[in-house]
């Protein structure tokens, strides 16, 4: 025959069966055990990967959102500056005119006490001037006091022609 003898074949067989069953759980099941976890690791590894991803884009999105706002509330801050800016200047603008208004008032008032004062030195000045006029015409001293009426009398008819002749 071929050189086939049936005990070395058998004995090959089992020979063979033997160490396929050895390796099958001495190596094949470690390996394959091994490979398992570690892609179990690998997909874990993923997995952790893509959570830190979208915690990633959801820390950036609402770090936009907080700059988002902050500007807002700065340009928030600026307008409301502004409007207190306005505010207060309009608040100076009418306290100055207030106050030039009762500064105008009370020039208004010193002149017309400035001018009634001058008018009655001036009456009081023409009045003496008028007496001594007289004394000089007559020569002689008359009652001042009486003198004095009847030159305010006439001083008042005058101006009240004057006023009558203004209006």
């Amino acid at each position: 025959m071929l050189g086939i003898s049936l005990p070395y074949l058998l004995a090959f067989m089992i020979n063979f069966g033997l160490l396929l069953t050895l390796l099958t759980f001495v190596l094949y099941k470690p390996i394959t055990k091994t490979l398992d976890e570690r892609a179990a690791k690998i997909k874990e590894s993923l997995e952790k990967a893509e959570q830190i991803k979208q915690e990633s884009v959801r820390a950036e999105e609402s770090v936009k959102a907080q700059i988002e706002a902050g500007r807002k509330e700065g340009q928030a801050i600026i307008a409301q500056a502004q409007q207190n800016g306005e505010r207060v200047k309009e608040e100076a603008k009418a306290e100055a005119r207030k106050e030039a208004e009762a500064l105008i008032v009370k020039a208004q008032a010193q002149i017309e006490s400035d001018r009634e004062e001058s008018f009655n030195k001036l009456r009081r000045e023409f009045a003496d001037l008028a007496v001594l006029a007289a004394e000089k015409v007559i020569e002689q001293s008359l009652d001042k006091k009486a003198h004095e009426k009847l030159i305010e009398k006439v001083l008042e008819e005058g101006l009240a022609s004057k006023k009558s002749q203004l209006n």
